[in-house]
């Protein structure tokens, strides 16, 4: 007779699935809660302990890590040594494991929940039984997902089953059991302080697919992982087809801008860069600045904001095409008003959640990944006034609305900004007079009296001669250049304010 041994948390499914194996004369095996189950409905089961000769102890924490079971999974039916080894020690074998593990991803999510509920959430037998059963797939199932239970019963009562679905039944496993381990690790290294542990492990869980990628000749698909609130992974999709691939990168970039601000503010992005940024005292203003930086662009692009939408900006983010909008919330009418377009997607997200928590941003390269902090923030009492013509209260005020949005911008990048807003931005160049003139192009005749942050310092003083003649009447950048005499006695000659950071924010 055919052994299955049936342990599982998520018990979906598994009534049907023990009643299929009873009827083709299987004998059942169970542990726990499981065979509870099974003996309230009345399903021939045996216990666990009845094949161990050993009880279930430890408060269940050893039950299946047991030779009994292990030798019955592993032994390898077409080795005659195997084989009389089980004879000899009175072992049977173990045909098909069907497991899922404890919730440990949900017990982490808990509010509340303690060290000791997350410890007792780490399943060890659980895992050490099926990657036993994947490792000798070619003789035994092995199931952890429901979705695989008819497909299951189907090759078991087939005259020659196919091993191709058992090597696949066997990926999944080790598949699981990775991200499985990876989010335990995850929580270890974040408990013990670990920021750069040896060995870097990383768990995403398959969210969708894509109809593309970046371009519709690349195939695409979106993962999640770890904790997704105040993220682009934790947004909750209210209208609006489903979102791409570009939409999920360029909103994302959205909404790390976004969490810079605390004022009501608006992000406007395309192509993942920031093609206007507003603040203000209330929402509506703030969303009027950031798409009067760039008129032209804003259009099908994604505009992220960190208070509710009413149903006036509504109206006025109707106006244009977006691809997706972002906000903590939406008014009824609101969404009334923005659901009358089919096209654009609507994402409910308070940015703020979660924001103090320290974020870790990945790059992969060939061979390997880079791995680094996200970028920080500039505290007021670093700055360090370099020039003789000292910027006023306002004017400072202004310049650290300018470093924050020029920390989102591709570098080389600049930002000119004027009450609270971007009216000129510079980016991606790999000439900085270049960023320089492109920034100072797009404010026109606005950028008079307006100020500027610089990513990263000014190599040579030629920058600060165009800005001076546009107007400019305040700087901030990091400062650190070998010619930074020459820069600061430019600024100074011109009646420019200049601010060193001692801190830089490329971003590449």
């Amino acid at each position: 007779m055919k052994r299955a041994l049936i342990s599982v948390y998520d018990k979906t499914g598994v009534l049907d699935l023990a009643k299929e194996l009873t009827a083709i004369g299987w004998e059942i095996v169970s542990t726990g809660g499981t065979y509870k189950l099974f003996n309230e409905n009345a399903i021939p089961c045996t216990p666990i302990e009845d094949v161990t000769g050993f009880p279930e102890v430890l408060d269940g924490r050893v039950k299946t890590l047991h030779p009994r079971i292990h030798a019955g999974i592993l032994y390898r039916r077409n080795l005659e040594a195997h084989v009389n080894t089980m004879k000899d020690l009175d072992l049977r074998s173990v045909d098909l494991i069907v497991n899922n593990l404890y919730p440990f991803e949900e017990t982490l999510k808990k509010p509340g929940v303690t060290h000791e509920e997350i410890v007792e959430n780490i399943d060890i037998g659980g895992p050490s039984m099926i990657r036993a059963a994947a490792k000798n797939y070619e003789d035994v199932y092995v199931v952890i997902d429901p979705a695989d239970y008819g497909k299951v019963i189907e090759e078991i009562k087939k005259e020659k089953d196919d091993s191709s679905f058992r090597k696949y039944l066997a990926g999944k496993v080790f598949t699981l059991t990775a991200y499985y381990d990876s989010l335990i690790a995850d929580y270890f290294n974040s408990i013990n302080d670990v920021q750069f542990p040896e060995y870097y492990t990383a768990g995403f869980k398959y969210k969708q697919g894509m109809r593309y990628g970046e371009n519709p000749h690349q195939n695409a698909a979106f993962y999640v992982g770890g904790d997704a609130r105040g993220t682009i992974s934790g947004a909750k999709q209210l209208h609006g087809k489903e979102l791409s691939y570009n939409n999920i990168n360029d909103t994302k970039g959205a909404i790390v801008a976004l969490r810079e601000f605390d004022a009501p503010t608006a992000v406007a992005v395309k192509h993942s860069n920031p093609c206007g940024i507003g603040s203000a005292d209330e929402i509506y203003e703030a969303y009027e600045k950031a798409y009067a930086c760039d008129p032209v662009s804003i259009f099908g692009g994604i505009v992220a904001l960190n208070r509710s939408v009413d149903e006036k900006l509504a109206s006025k983010l109707g106006e244009i095409f977006l691809e997706v909008i972002v906000a903590p919330d939406f008014t009824e009418k609101a969404l009334e008003i923005l659901q009358k377009k089919a096209n654009v997607r609507i994402l409910r997200l308070d940015v703020n959640e979660n924001k103090d928590k320290l974020q870790m941003m990945s790059k992969k390269v060939g061979g390997g990944i880079l791995v680094q902090e996200m970028d920080g923030e500039l505290g007021i009492d670093s700055i360090n006034i370099v020039t003789k013509t000292k910027p006023t209260d306002e004017d400072i005020k202004e310049l650290e609305f300018a470093w924050k949005a020029a920390k989102h911008v591709a570098s080389n990048g600049v930002c000119i900004v004027k009450n609270q807003g971007t009216i000129g931005i510079g980016q991606g160049e790999v000439n900085r007079v270049w960023a320089v003139e492109n920034a100072i192009d797009r404010a026109g005749e606005e950028v008079k009296g307006a100020v500027l942050a610089s990513d990263g310092f000014f190599p040579f003083k030629d920058s600060i001669e165009v800005l001076a003649k546009a107007g400019i009447k305040a700087i901030i950048q990091p400062g650190g250049s070998i010619r930074d005499e020459e820069v600061i006695n430019c600024a100074d000659d011109n009646g420019i304010a200049m601010i060193f950071t001692g801190m830089r924010h490329f971003r590449h």
